[in-house]
């Protein structure tokens, strides 16, 4: 097993309607307004980005993120990484209910070496902090879809 790849699926049940939900997500830009562990959101270009995150734990992921699909009408956002983890990452946005269901899906490779040092002994807190950032990250995009 390689102890530094992960791979997460996080569903996230909103009210508010696809269309509301895929437009917030696809700026990502913005994230750092309602999701308080995206610590800084940077724009290079029209398909490019850097993002920086840090959740419960003393130490921060940066990333450089580039689109690899967006596609409003499938309800697709899915974004190649690399920097402290290369990988993928996407969300799919579909009706549920009187709502949304946004389902986020992520794998990646941890390359940070403080994670990596630790990888065996920390995996559990890891999954822990990330499953903590979901979390508030669902709690800040509803209350923004609210406003």
């Amino acid at each position: 097993m390689d102890w530094c790849h992960y791979r997460f699926r996080t569903v996230w049940d909103l009210t508010a309607s696809p269309d509301a939900v895929f437009a917030v997500l696809e700026r990502a830009e913005e994230y750092p307004r309602w999701w308080p562990q995206v610590r800084e959101a940077t724009r290079i270009d029209d398909r490019t980005g850097t993002l920086r995150f840090r959740s419960l734990l003393p130490y921060e992921l940066v990333v450089t993120v580039g689109q690899a699909r967006r596609d409003a009408a499938a309800g697709v956002l899915e974004a190649a990484m690399t920097g402290d983890m290369d990988g993928w990452a996407r969300w799919t946005v579909r009706p549920h209910g009187t709502g949304t269901r946004a389902v986020y899906e992520q794998e990646v490779e941890v390359r940070k070496a403080l994670v990596r040092r630790f990888a065996v002994p920390g995996r559990p807190v890891f999954i822990a902090n990330h499953a903590l950032m979901m979390r508030a990250g669902r709690r800040g995009l509803a209350a923004a879809l609210a406003v």
